[in-house]
């Protein structure tokens, strides 16, 4: 297999450019939030376009998880972890040579760069076969680093910066200061007095005294001082520093593409790690999706909103997990219960879940099994906006014949209370006529409605309910479970908050 990237199996799979946007549904789903997270701290690495980028084939989600999986492996962590700080190591090389004034030190901090990029690919070559990945992925790059570290031009980069900086290292000189005179020549086998200047000052040492020594810190940049004194050992010794100033200029362009591009791309794993092993270390569970293009027999265990469990992971606080499933003809589920009962966010789990899926990550849950969409849409509650002299009802309708122009029968649809602005009977009417088109095309919908009707469409029609504590119908439990939808929770929760229920009214009546 001829190595192209370890994110994207194929050419195509990846995105034409560099500047992809972000999806219009991730502000709704809390994915924003998730991404942002993920990538703190990785800025170097401009890793958001590759989570903006989905992937459209099972075999493409087949070989992120082969990678992943490979991941788990202490061994094969380790071997890349240390090619990422090697590499790591370089670039800051790189970035104090062009911080550096003088041309001479310039080029070191270039070889010095150039050294550790060797010495790093020649350890990761021989490190990574320690714990042989199994992923087409890593051996397809493994294939393609040990005929890289084998080719002549790399062996040629290495020996040569190895036998530069050699030369450099055993370059000795003397300089002498007299006045305002300084002169550089060549070291002549002079003594040494140091060792003997410290051997006859050992003697007064008395025990542990306090130490009145400053520490004075070892400045890369050199005053203009030092600077001609460089430039006089580089007279005294031209065909050293000729040859460095040859060997950077014939290796400006020494990176190589494949790994550059393998150590900006192989972050994403270790950046969505890292993210999730927050959530891991309180025992949430996480798994591959099995993901089908064609079953839409969806189901999954043990499931959380990702952005509000990692919330409440960093604050010590409980996450609630739920379970769905969808089999045979069923598309809908229509969530229904009282207010702030969990509804919206189980909506947005059933989004972020297939989203994660499709970017070939592991997901919230004990098992999954997921529909690979075409495309996902999401209508959420929006602000009214004055400036475009639009009703909020109007701005409802548009909003989703947007939807139902672009939806197709592999697509997933996710509804939040829409239409809470009109009349009881009207939300009824219009809500039906859509759903009814949403059923008829076959495609994927959840539903989070105020209108318990809508939970009664048909066998294609599944409700969920989300729950109160038994007895205490204000408090939530924000488990969402399968069951039909009778209104009663949610109106005995409003009567409660208003303080409406028959109790309520005979104790304010005096009766």
């Amino acid at each position: 297999m001829v190595f192209h990237s370890i994110l994207f199996e194929k050419p195509e799979d990846g995105p034409k450019r560099d500047d992809v946007p972000e999806p219009d549904f991730f502000g709704d789903l809390n994915l924003d939030q998730i991404v942002s997270a993920v990538t703190i701290g990785w800025n170097d690495y401009n890793l958001k376009p590759f989570f903006y980028t989905e992937l459209s084939r099972e075999e493409a989600i087949t070989y992120r998880h082969e990678v992943m999986q490979d991941l788990d492996d202490a061994v094969v962590l380790d071997s890349i972890n240390a090619f990422t700080q090697g590499m790591r190591k370089m670039r800051e090389h790189l970035a104090q040579a062009e911080k550096l004034r003088y041309r001479l030190q310039k080029e070191w901090w270039f070889l010095e760069a150039i050294v550790v990029y060797c010495e790093t690919l020649a350890a990761f070559a021989r490190d990574l076969p320690l714990a042989p990945p199994t992923s087409k992925g890593l051996r397809a790059f493994h294939q393609y680093l040990t005929g890289y570290v084998a080719s002549e031009r790399f062996q040629s980069l290495t020996h040569d910066a190895d036998r530069i900086k050699k030369h450099l290292s055993a370059i000795q000189y003397c300089v002498l200061i007299k006045g305002n005179a300084v002169t550089v020549r060549h070291y002549d086998a002079e003594i040494d007095y140091s060792v003997d200047v410290l051997q006859i000052f050992e003697k007064f040492k008395q025990g542990a005294v306090k130490d009145h020594r400053v520490e004075l810190r070892d400045w890369l940049d050199m005053n203009h001082v030092e600077a001609h004194v460089l430039d006089f050992v580089a007279q005294l010794y031209p065909q050293e520093f000729m040859e460095l100033a040859t060997y950077c200029a014939n290796n400006a362009s020494y990176l190589d593409a494949t790994i550059r591009t393998f150590d900006r791309e192989v972050q994403f794993y270790f950046a969505y790690r890292g993210y999730i092993n927050i959530c891991k270390a309180a025992d949430l569970c996480f798994c591959y999706p099995r993901v089908s293009s064609s079953n839409k027999a969806v189901r999954c265990d043990e499931t959380f909103d990702l952005a509000l469990a990692h919330k409440l992971t960093s604050e010590n606080a409980y996450v609630v997990k739920n379970d769905f499933h969808l089999d045979g003809e069923e598309r809908l589920i229509v969530v229904s219960g009282p207010n702030n009962g969990g509804k919206t966010t189980f909506a947005r789990t059933f989004g972020q879940l297939h989203y994660l899926a499709r970017i070939g990550c592991q997901v919230p849950g004990r098992n999954a099994t997921l529909f690979l969409y075409d495309r996902l849409f999401t209508h959420f509650e929006r602000e009214e906006n004055t400036k475009d002299l639009r009703g909020k009802l109007q701005d409802d309708l548009m909003r989703v014949h947007h939807i139902l122009t672009h939806a197709t029968s592999r697509s997933v649809i996710i509804m939040n209370e829409i239409f809470s602005s009109t009349t009881l009977t009207d939300a009824l009417f219009l809500s039906r006529k859509i759903i009814s088109e949403i059923l008829e095309r076959n495609t994927l919908c959840v539903c989070v409605t105020f209108v318990k009707e809508l939970a009664h469409l048909g066998e294609q029609t599944v409700s969920m309910v989300s729950e109160i504590k038994p007895g205490n119908p204000s408090s939530r439990t924000y488990r969402v479970r399968r069951k039909a939808a009778d209104g009663r929770a949610y109106a005995v929760s409003v009567a409660e908050h208003y303080g409406l229920t028959y109790d309520h009214l005979k104790e304010r009546l005096g009766l």
